[in-house]
């Protein structure tokens, strides 16, 4: 059975189906449907219309003996949607730095951006008794400067994720943003865990993800 013709989005529908792919990553309009408590013809209707503009696209995909399940993702040209915190700025400021005083003195800017950001959020963990709610902490403030952060359990470790990067130019342009990231992330939520990123977006992962594990 055909769906019937769509009608206009409406931008809160239209972002939440946007949002929905960029945080849960590829996935059916079913499945999409479930996360949104619409129906699933709703949004195939607005899966078709971003389809047409370029920001979706999609792949069928057989499991079982099933009907193949079309599958939707996010295209490159749907970055244009998400916060890009003035990049194009940032990249020129980065390249002017390191010009005028060289890779180490880029690395010292870098090192103080990293002091400053955890600084800002350890003001913000000094009521956090527990791992759960520094990391919970860390997702607020995250969200609020536009990466879409989320946590998540995974058996004894905890997930922290980073569906988007909004400053993913100048990261590309000063790989040290990205290193003192990791660094600060570890130490904002203490010496008794291990944080490792299993996920990178710059190495073309479509998230970054941090597992924070207790040794054994």
């Amino acid at each position: 059975m055909t769906d019937p013709p769509h009608a206009p989005l409406s931008q809160p529908a239209r972002r939440n189906v946007l949002d929905q792919l960029k945080i849960a990553g590829p996935q059916s309009a079913a499945d999409m449907a479930d996360a949104l408590n619409v129906t699933a013809v709703a949004v195939r209707q607005h899966l078709q219309a971003l389809e047409e503009e370029g920001l979706v696209t999609s792949t069928s995909e057989s499991i079982g003996r099933g009907r193949p399940k079309r599958i939707w993702a996010l295209t490159d040209d749907a970055a244009r949607i998400f916060p890009d915190a003035h990049q194009s700025l940032a990249v020129e400021l980065i390249r002017s730095v390191e010009t005028l005083y060289g890779a180490d003195g880029l690395a010292a800017v870098a090192e103080r951006h990293a002091a400053v950001q955890q600084a800002s959020y350890a003001a913000r963990m000094t009521s956090a008794t527990s791992l759960q709610d520094r990391i919970a902490a860390l997702v607020e403030a995250r969200s609020a400067e536009g990466y879409m952060a989320a946590m998540a359990q995974d058996g004894e470790d905890w997930l922290f994720m980073e569906n988007h990067c909004p400053i993913c130019s100048a990261a590309s342009a000063c790989t040290n943003l990205c290193a003192n990231e990791l660094e600060m992330i570890q130490s904002l939520l203490g010496a008794d865990v291990h944080v490792s990123r299993d996920e990178h977006i710059l190495a073309g992962a479509r998230r970054c993800l941090y597992r924070i594990s207790k040794p054994s």
